[in-house]
């Protein structure tokens, strides 16, 4: 007997499923997520499902892991400080595509070179420039990504970078041509950085599935699932963490697919830290070739075209104002809620809200709590002073935050360690109230009780509590989560649709919501499409969801663990890409991967073209783990019609490899 474990990693939970192509799901099981080593959480779940069935590793032929941890930390702003390597541009590129704001003010190296539009150099590259800026930050960056000027034309001096880089540092380096052959060099920049922020983080979890699965014997292919619902090697995965962005979403569109047996629905998948729409359309996720959206920042990395938002059962609980009054406000950013704290922290957390809810006054501090995250990262010498200290008081234990915060600038400080990834903070959020109403019972309910109390007496301009009590309080969090998701769905569904904008909409559902609306016309929104519920707390809100937007909700068995199947159900399919233009000399230039290659026909660069990318494809897709590997070849001819005549003006090819992952057997 071979089995598939599937395991996906998210913000709150590890869930793992065991799979068998036969059968289907045979086992699930689901385990906090352990971030100072996620192989805790991971190794939880997998001696749950292995203990379920009485299996031996050994009957484990392929794991495959998808994961929320990039989208989340793009998402919550979180990574490491990089540096980027930008050839052949002004600095005024930085102002393109948002970049200027994605580097928060990392350091970046401007050096001559770069290459025009036909791959020719237009400068050397300044090595000795590149050499001694090097030198004068070492060890203070903890990546790089490096973007030349037209490196899809020619990658020439993007490779030469790299080697100096690497000459120099130990550190990782992104070469923006290996992530998009598309132009718009600032676009692959920013792709760029942000891959080069996400590589600690993702091959933490990779060297960590991969150290537990082989203390546990399980000698079997390790696979990622890409944006895409791809699956990729584990090893590409450390190289290229952004293909990563959307894994758990992706995972979860397959996933709901398989579970649910619907081909045309609506999927929102509500996790700990995101919500994440997309659309199942004839039964396969559609794609956005434009380049996934995450966190505000437009990527260059196909993937699902997926709407994620920051909320979920873990979000931020705030109290908003609202003219004189006070709302809730959820999100975008995490929390680890109070009631899961008090598991592992019982004394602190009922002392501290203990003593809170004994006091007059709350604060923006008041029942929330500080803790590191074991894993330290390698640019801790990146920190301010201030910054230090805080990270070496935490150290000793966690603290409550208004014994940690004695000075605004304090807080400026802590949350600049949360953005890093190096702390955690605890405090209110939807996944509390769910306990205070007894809708889930898996932490401590006392804890989520006397925080939700606390909380309860924020007070409005007119000294007014928000909520009367803590059941009170938690009701209106859930009626938020509820109508925000509601509205969130809607914003999905029409986003891009100019005959009715996403916020026309919105403003219309709002309307239609309130009774006294208008007097002669019925307002009404209504989805003609089910919605497919995942996620562990889905069964909470989705029932109410879809009564709201006039559809049907589905929330399929194992609803909970959906990204673990869906990352055992998909297939590695990898594309290499071409372009083919002509030359000034009435020849035809091929440009691929490599250096540009010229032909004397157009019949001849594209021959040429094919046999080049079904090679490199089939490349691919053997070190991305693929067996019985098939190929596709497609080619398009653009051409203008001037005066009456065609005139090419070029020809975009693809060779797109795929096949089932290697089992061991």
């Amino acid at each position: 007997m071979t089995l598939l474990l599937g395991i996906d990693t998210g913000g709150t939970y590890t869930d793992a499923v065991l799979f068998d192509e036969e059968k289907g799901v045979i086992a699930s099981a689901k385990s906090l997520t352990t971030r100072e080593d996620y192989a805790i959480g991971i190794g939880n779940s997998l001696a749950k499902v292995i203990a379920a069935e009485g299996i031996t590793p050994g009957d484990i032929g392929l794991v495959s892991l998808s994961t929320t941890l990039a989208t989340n930390a793009l998402v919550e702003g979180q990574g490491g400080r990089i540096c980027l390597v930008m050839i052949g541009f002004e600095e005024s590129a930085l102002d393109r595509n948002n970049l200027r704001e994605a580097l928060k003010g990392d350091p970046v190296i401007f050096l001559g070179g770069g290459h025009n539009g036909h791959g020719e150099a237009l400068a050397p590259l300044d090595e000795d420039k590149l050499t001694a800026e090097l030198a004068a930050m070492e060890g203070s960056v903890s990546a790089f990504a490096v973007a030349g000027l037209f490196a899809i034309r020619n990658p020439e001096h993007e490779l030469r970078a790299r080697e100096l880089i690497l000459a120099h540092s130990g550190n990782s380096v992104t070469c923006s041509h290996e992530l998009s052959s598309k132009l718009d060099g600032p676009r692959r920049a920013l792709t760029s950085v942000l891959n080069a922020r996400l590589i600690n983080l993702i091959h933490h979890l990779v060297a960590s599935t991969e150290a537990l699965l082989a203390q546990t014997r399980i000698n079997a292919p390790l696979m990622v699932v890409q944006g895409d619902g791809a699956l990729i090697s584990a090893e590409i995965a450390k190289v290229k963490p952004i293909e990563t962005i959307l894994s758990g979403p992706a995972a979860s569109l397959v996933g709901a697919a398989y579970l649910s047996g619907e081909t045309d629905a609506m999927v929102s998948d509500i996790g700990g830290t995101t919500t994440d729409i997309a659309l199942l359309d004839g039964g396969r996720p559609r794609l956005d070739a434009e380049g996934a959206t995450v966190g505000g920042w437009r990527t260059m990395v196909e993937a699902v075209a997926m709407y994620t938002v920051g909320l979920g059962g873990d979000s931020e609980v705030s109290a908003v104002r609202s003219g004189l009054s006070l709302a809730i406000g959820l999100g975008p950013r995490r929390l680890v809620p109070v009631s899961l704290f008090a598991l592992d922290h019982a004394d602190l957390v009922h002392r501290t809200l203990d003593a809170a809810l004994g006091q007059e006054r709350v604060t923006e501090t008041s029942g929330r709590f500080a803790a590191v995250i074991g894993r330290q990262s390698a640019h801790l010498a990146a920190l301010k002073p201030l910054e230090r200290d805080l990270l070496d008081e935490l150290q000793k234990g966690p603290v409550a935050l208004d014994k940690l915060i004695v000075k605004r600038r304090y807080l400026t400080a802590l949350d600049r360690l949360v953005s890093m990834g190096l702390v955690m903070v605890a405090g209110l959020t939807p996944s509390d109230a769910a306990h205070v109403l007894r809708l889930h019972d898996a932490w401590d309910r006392g804890a989520a009780e006397m925080a939700a109390a606390l909380f309860a007496r924020n007070k409005d301009s007119r000294g007014m509590a928000i909520a009367p009590s803590a059941d009170a309080l938690s009701r209106m969090i859930v009626d938020a989560l509820v109508t925000t998701s509601s509205e969130t769905l809607i914003e999905a569904a029409l986003a891009g649709n100019e005959q009715l904008p996403p916020s026309l909409a919105v403003s219309l559902y709002r309307a239609a919501r309130r009774p006294e609306a208008h007097p002669l016309v019925d307002l009404s929104i209504g989805f003609r499409k089910p919605v497919i519920g995942l996620g562990a707390s889905a069964h909470i809100y989705y029932p109410e969801v879809a009564g709201r937007l006039r559809t049907r909700a589905i929330i399929p068995d194992h609803a909970g663990v959906a990204n673990a199947v869906g990352a055992v159900v998909g297939q590695v399919r990898v594309s290499a890409n071409a372009t083919i233009m002509p030359t000034e000399t009435d020849e035809f230039r091929l440009y691929h991967s490599g250096e540009p290659l010229d032909f004397a026909t157009l019949e001849a660069a594209a021959l040429a073209a094919q046999e080049l990318l079904t090679r490199e494809a089939e490349e691919m897709a053997t070190a991305a783990g693929a067996m019985q590997i098939h190929t596709t070849f497609d080619r398009k001819d653009n051409v203008a019609l001037i005066d009456g005549r065609e005139l090419f003006i070029e020809s975009l090819l693809t060779v797109v490899a795929f096949g089932r992952p290697r089992i061991a057997r």
